[in-house]
């Protein structure tokens, strides 16, 4: 059985609904060892200085940023554990938006959201919602140490997850040089107009994923089953062991949790109604932080030490 890559909640408004973030893709690669071609034994790679040609062990491996040609500065775990997001098990929804608005080059992986056990109301209250306005749920989600932009969505009785590209990573077409302007101007004529669009009608048909095949990877895979059996091999698989069932959730009352979501979106502005979820743990905590300010603010520097260690 799949394991959970996190178990966490699915947060929007005041409702969140406990949740397990699971793979959506299998990775079907093959995998290959590189062999010493004389006696068969593996290739090792080894981290060697470059200059020495000596190794160099983990501990005096650091890690470096080139900045320019040849030039480096040089980043200690502090520096990136500082950098690194607060570590969470929330996909906290920040917007929904209508499903046709996101450029399919956004789209980067799927991942599966599971309900928790008693949590299923709230799981398909959301779906259906999202189902029938055509909108998806923009959000943000933390894996492992970096944080990403998301798209919760339906699909079927799932609610998927995908992972979105931020516009930095794409590159814009018009970069490249590409034919503007009209047919006409390339002279394309209305009949090889007509005609390619006969050929596209002539050609046309509903999308079956499971018509398509990875050809190359079966043929492969036959090649690499005939010479284990020519050679009386044999491949041994260790199954997976089975996932921890998920905690029990208790009642929740959504109409009340759904009105009052309602009500905070029409007193405060957009940017504090998407962190309204945190805002009542932080309420809470407020008196008691400003009664033991001046008696910890010694200690400040050792809390935020463990914090950040914490994060990574």
């Amino acid at each position: 059985m799949a394991r959970p890559i996190w178990t966490g909640t699915l947060s929007f408004g005041l409702l969140n609904v406990p949740v397990s973030l699971m793979s959506g893709e299998r990775r079907t690669d093959l995998h290959f060892r590189m062999l010493d071609s004389r006696d068969r034994k593996p290739v090792r790679y080894e981290r060697v200085n470059a200059e020495t040609g000596e190794e160099v062990p983990w501990k005096d491996v650091v890690k470096a940023y080139e900045y320019d040609k040849g030039s480096y500065v040089v980043l200690e775990e502090s520096d990136i554990k500082a950098a690194a997001p607060e570590s969470h098990e929330t996909v906290e929804v920040e917007t929904f938006i209508d499903a046709a608005a996101i450029d399919p080059r956004y789209y980067e992986k799927p991942y599966v959201l599971v309900p928790a056990k008693k949590a299923e109301k709230g799981y398909v209250l959301l779906r259906e919602t999202l189902r029938k306005g055509n909108r998806v749920g923009i959000a943000r989600v933390v894996i492992r140490t970096r944080e990403y932009l998301a798209a919760v969505m339906p699909q079927g009785d799932a609610l998927i997850l995908m992972l979105l590209r931020y516009p930095q990573e794409l590159v814009d077409p018009a970069d490249y040089a590409l034919p503007e302007g009209k047919a006409a101007d390339y002279r394309v004529t209305a009949k090889e107009l007509q005609m390619a669009e006969q050929l596209i009608d002539s050609m046309s048909g509903s999308w079956n994923p499971d018509d398509y095949k990875d050809e190359f990877r079966d043929r492969l895979q036959a090649i690499i089953r005939k010479r284990i059996k020519s050679k009386e091999g044999t491949a041994q698989i260790e199954d997976e062991a089975e996932a921890p069932e998920e905690a029990t959730t208790n009642v929740v009352d959504f109409m009340s949790l759904l009105q009052q979501s309602l009500d905070a979106k029409k007193r405060t502005p957009a940017k504090k109604a998407a962190a309204s979820p945190r805002a009542p743990a932080k309420a809470a905590k407020a008196p008691a932080k400003k009664a033991a300010r001046k008696a910890a603010a010694k200690k400040a520097p050792a809390r935020k030490a463990a914090s950040r260690r914490k994060a990574g």
